[in-house]
């Protein structure tokens, strides 16, 4: 969610559902040449390092290490790795149903590598069960260019030019793809293991090894243990946990060059779509309106209902794109809710097919105005009438974002005068008036609702959460951020009593998204979570382990309570206390959160 308008160096254009480029072959937003073929799928080739190597320190560590590191540290490209700061052997702690994740590193001191990694079953210590290498998943952390905050180091909102600011190669995707990687001496790789702990899987202590190869030969047995509990976290879409992440599909066809809602595209977007549903996604973002925040995003939005101003004057609506976009997201398993924006976009046009005329038209109305509700009834009256033949009326809110508190009330009256059961959705300041008449309110992290207000809001059934953006130093989830402030961000969100997390760009990727994560306004990574073909990221892994944990907290608590087990109830209480922004700045969000996963663990 963003006040402020980009300015983009290259655009795109829209022509009879296809999406043609306008860039040349390999570049990036801030115009450098990738040296590749444009928009890479499968294997590609990382960015030259912009940070000079310390070959002194390579002569210090001129060996081959190989060990265990901290999935909470972005470790440098360039810089090799201290062997005392790596692990030989790591034991995770988890629930059957939890996805939990270790990283390893390599130093290649001595000459280049052929990387691969073999896993092992993991075999129970004193049964037969085991976890198949079927639930493990290998991939390598690729390097990305980022930047920083903005030189005041209050936040990262406004237009950038990349001289101004230093940019790094950071480690950031995790690429499960490609399953070789060739590794340059007098540099350090990253590896990603992902463990699913089957429900059914008999608790107790499993043990296992991966091996790291180059070419034909291994390198490093790393002996790997994980304790699986006899709890069982539910499937994601069974989670509690509100996570919305506004999706792009029109990113989607720009950089698979498909037609839009073509097979191919939702072949494409069955790939980009998959982690946020497998992270509990709740929302379903849909836009309504073409450009609902006009061109903040490289790839802006266009509308998913077709308007129409026929001959006699009168409105028809269509949604048939719309309704595949829905479909196949609740086929994925995003089934809570949809949220369609916006009544109330940034610049305050509305487009049109005009058949008088024969072309596209833009009408210019605002909330308050006699023709602004007359527009708008006519279309959220059609709306209404097509959520409940399709049986989505109840999961379907009319949602807008960073609105002034008095053009939102004026909106709110034009959608009661269509339909007076339609849900609302806000995002934006703190507005106690707005309260009764949103069913799912959103405040940026630096406000709160009052306890009383959130009582209210939970016992009818209403939402509450918060969300970051460019105007949040830390935590945040740049891709220079720590990672585990995104981890934070669902411990937090259990302490204040809050449903969830929202963030306004899961994939509206840059122009270049595996190499540069830079963008022309608004630091780097702050328009994605996710990679094409699927990849995951530091970022997005660290959100998901924070969600388990939240689900975990909610569950235990139950437990606790139904126990009348006040003593563990207030190790709980203990544990929540130390996730509020004043203890952030004393303590980083990896330090606290090690402490509250130990505590979690022991109850």
């Amino acid at each position: 969610m963003k006040s402020l308008n980009p300015v983009f160096l290259l655009s795109f254009i829209f022509l009879s559902g296809s999406l043609f480029s306008q860039v040349p072959e390999g570049v990036t937003h801030s115009g450098q040449n990738t040296g590749q073929k444009k928009f890479p799928l499968g294997s590609y080739i990382e960015l030259d390092n912009p940070t000079s190597t310390p070959l002194q320190e390579w002569k210090k560590n001129n060996k081959t290490i190989v060990g265990w590191g901290d999935t909470n540290k972005r470790y440098k490209k360039e810089e090799p790795v201290s062997k005392n700061t790596l692990s030989k052997k790591i034991e995770l702690q988890a629930w059957r149903g939890e996805k939990v994740s270790a990283q390893w590193v390599v130093s290649a001191g001595k000459k280049d590598l052929n990387l691969s990694v073999e896993l092992s079953d993991l075999q129970h210590k004193s049964t037969k069960s085991r976890i198949s290498k079927d639930n493990m998943e290998s991939a390598f952390v690729r390097y990305v260019l980022t930047d920083e905050l903005n030189k005041d180091r209050k936040g990262a909102c406004g237009h950038r030019n990349p001289a101004n600011f230093d940019s790094t190669l950071v480690a950031d995707v995790i690429d499960h793809i490609n399953p070789n990687l060739e590794v340059e001496k007098n540099t350090s790789r990253p590896g990603w293991l992902s463990i699913k702990v089957p429900e059914n899987v008999s608790p107790g202590l499993y043990s296992g090894t991966i091996k790291i190869r180059s070419a034909s030969k291994t390198i490093q047995k790393l002996p790997i243990s994980i304790n699986v509990s006899e709890r069982v976290l539910p499937k994601p879409k069974d989670w509690n946990f509100h996570l919305d992440l506004w999706q792009n599909p029109y990113a989607v066809a720009r950089y698979y060059q498909t037609n839009l809602w073509s097979k191919a595209h939702f072949d494409a977007l069955k790939k980009e779509m998959t982690p946020y549903a497998n992270a509990g996604g709740k929302s379903i973002t849909a836009s309504i309106i073409d450009r609902p925040w006009d061109g903040q995003t490289h790839d802006p939005f266009n509308s998913m209902v077709r308007w129409t101003k026929k001959l006699n004057g009168e409105w028809e609506f269509n949604f048939d794109v719309f309704d595949k976009w829905v479909e196949f997201m609740m086929n994925l398993g995003v089934t809570k809710q949809i949220n369609a924006y916006t009544m109330i976009p940034w610049k305050l046009t509305f487009a049109y097919f005009d058949e008088a005329s024969n072309k596209t038209q833009y009408l210019e109305t605002q909330p308050g105005e006699e023709l602004y509700e007359e527009v708008w009834v006519a279309m959220l009256s059609s709306f209404s009438k097509h959520l409940k033949q399709k049986g989505w009326f109840e999961k379907t809110y009319i949602a807008m974002d960073e609105r002034p508190m008095e053009t939102m009330q004026e909106t709110i009256k034009v959608i009661h005068k269509a339909d007076k059961n339609f849900k609302i959705s806000f995002a934006g300041a703190k507005h106690p008036e707005l309260y009764p008449y949103v069913d799912d309110y959103c405040l940026s992290m630096e406000s709160s609702f009052a306890p009383e207000v959130l009582k209210q809001r939970k016992e009818s059934g209403k939402i509450s959460t918060f969300y970051t953006s460019c105007s949040h130093t830390s935590p945040n989830s740049f891709t220079f951020s720590g990672p585990a402030e995104t981890e934070w961000y669902a411990w937090y969100a259990s302490a204040s009593n809050l449903d969830g997390f929202l963030r306004w760009a899961y994939n509206s990727w840059v122009l270049e998204p595996l190499l540069d994560s830079r963008f022309t306004t608004w630091a780097a990574g702050d328009t994605y979570f996710i990679y094409p073909e699927g990849r995951s990221s530091l970022r997005f892994e660290k959100l998901l382990a924070g969600i388990q944990s939240f689900e975990k907290l909610q569950i235990l608590r139950d437990e606790f309570k139904q126990n009348n087990n006040t003593a563990a109830l207030k190790k709980l209480e203990e544990i929540e206390s130390q996730f509020t922004l004043q203890h952030l700045e004393t303590a980083s969000a990896s330090e606290i959160i090690k402490q509250a996963r130990k505590k979690l663990n022991s109850l």
